[in-house]
């Protein structure tokens, strides 16, 4: 089930609202603890097995076998090996699932794959088991929840898809306190779902009509000039802002519409200042758990701070697909970070317009081996992006600006960009500037005042229901894949 459909905007989720305040309403003064968990869990149980129940059982089965591993961990007298089987067994069965067709296609490449169905939502639910053993064996006093409220942590609907990655400590205190709605919150929850949903259902899925036409031809090997291979690139480093944020944003306004409160996960990160900067803004809780869990168990800062970087990022690679582009992808964040971290020890700080520009180009042209699965598609790409093909020009553009013939070839349309009209230059040009103005010069929409918000509201509430309710195919988060 998806955010953006009628389904859950017009059933699940009041449905879910309603049976929340029920459930607080029948324990009394205690709020009804026990029957609210039941009822998240419940309601979260069928959100995720909405989109194929036969993973339902991976998903309880995982619950019920961590949480006896963290209860073993806090008693034992070896909690190193308890920890290291509860790490082994959840990473196993992700390898599993996730990466046996990549490993066994990379080691044998005419073997058939297994051809196992990758469960919805596997990388996610994995690591925020890790996180809570790991937290439990650093802090083995530390009160440990109850089964239930447990469950109720990892199966809670508006972060169990696609994150945030909140850590135990954070969420599970919230879970058990009273469990009954509150106009404020339900009120403030609703306008940033209502926000979010602007900007995955119009802004990010538009981006992505455009980008999905030059990355398709570059797959199949065509041959694409300056300007269509720069508008495809352009258009899916707004697509995959904009999705991103947008489901951050909902899922933070779901979470507050039941009282809870997840960190902040989408910080405007193309405003970035440098490599570093960019991490502290992308996907926080990801970067915030591979610094606690992965980089700094490594060694982090204190010795062989390069190849701790480099393991660090090759890893989030990989954890976002099995796939060598996604290893490039992490590869190529992992040497724009150890580059940085050599640059700062020169102590000579760049201005921060020249960083800011040079941090967001090296995202950009990152975002081309990440969207695109094959060399073919990659080499067409890069050959585009840096004026191999040449440069071409809709006629209609160039016989308007006669100067434009000296830089340009004029052609009939451009069959890579847009849906290939004549009038499809200008129209993904206008877009791409609007779409690079919010991302680069208006704060997201947790810094904006709440007359602003307001305006974003009303302003795109209109195209938010037509893309709603009457677009032709509902688009899915694009980090439902990962």
């Amino acid at each position: 089930m998806l955010f953006t459909t009628p389904l859950f905007i017009l059933g699940f989720l009041p449905i879910a609202l309603a049976g929340f305040h029920v459930a607080g309403r029948l324990g009394g003064s205690s709020g009804g603890l026990p029957a609210t968990l039941c009822w998240l869990i419940a309601a979260s149980l069928v959100f995720y097995g909405w989109w194929n129940p036969w993973h339902l059982p991976l998903l309880i089965s995982s619950i019920l076998v961590n949480h006896p591993i963290a209860r073993q961990i806090g008693r034992s007298s070896t909690p190193r090996l308890w920890l290291t089987a509860g790490l082994t067994l959840n990473l196993g069965v992700l390898a599993i699932f996730k990466y046996a067709d990549f490993l066994r296609q990379t080691i044998a490449p005419g073997v058939p794959p297994f051809g196992l169905a990758l469960p919805l939502a596997i990388s996610f639910f994995t690591f925020q088991q890790i996180m809570f053993l790991v937290d439990t064996a650093r802090d083995p006093d530390r009160p440990r929840p109850t089964l239930l409220s447990y469950a109720a942590f990892v199966t809670f609907f508006p972060h169990l898809i696609a994150g945030p990655l909140v850590r135990p400590a954070e969420i599970i205190p919230q879970l058990a306190r009273p469990g009954r709605l509150d106009a404020d919150q339900i009120t403030d929850g609703l306008l940033i779902f209502l926000l979010g949903l602007g900007r995955k259902c119009v802004l990010a899925d538009m981006f992505g009509s455009f980008a999905d036409t030059g990355f398709a031809a570059a797959e199949a090997g065509q041959t694409l000039t300056f300007f269509e291979a720069w508008y495809a690139t352009l258009s899916y480093a707004l697509q995959i802002y904009f999705d991103f944020a947008g489901y951050s944003d909902m899922a933070l306004g779901l979470a507050r519409m039941f009282n809870i409160r997840f960190p902040l996960n989408f910080d405007s990160p193309y405003q970035a200042r440098d490599i570093a900067d960019f991490w502290r803004r992308w996907h926080i809780t990801l970067g915030a758990f591979l610094r606690t869990y992965v980089y700094i168990p490594l060694g982090g800062n204190r010795h062989h701070h390069t190849a701790n970087l480099m393991a660090t990022m090759l890893l989030a690679g990989l954890w976002h697909g099995a796939g060598w582009n996604f290893i490039l992808w992490g590869g190529w964040h992992g040497v724009m970070l150890s580059l940085h971290a050599a640059w700062r020890r020169l102590n000579r700080p760049l201005p921060a317009p020249l960083g800011q520009t040079i941090t967001l180009l090296g995202v950009i042209l990152a975002w081309v081996p990440f969207r695109t699965g094959s060399v073919t598609g990659i080499s067409a790409m890069f050959a585009g992006l840096s004026g191999l093909n040449g440069i071409t020009l809709p006629r209609m553009i160039v016989n308007a600006m006669p100067p434009l013939a000296a830089i340009a070839q004029p052609v009939s349309v451009m069959p890579s960009l847009g849906d290939a009209r004549t009038l499809s230059f200008p129209e993904v040009t206008a877009c791409l500037l609007l779409g690079w103005c919010i991302v680069l010069a208006l704060p997201n929409i947790h810094r904006m005042s709440i007359n602003l918000r307001h305006w974003a509201l009303t302003s795109g509430f209109a195209l938010s229901v037509q893309a709603v309710f009457f677009a032709p195919h509902v688009a899915p988060f694009l980090y439902f894949q990962f």
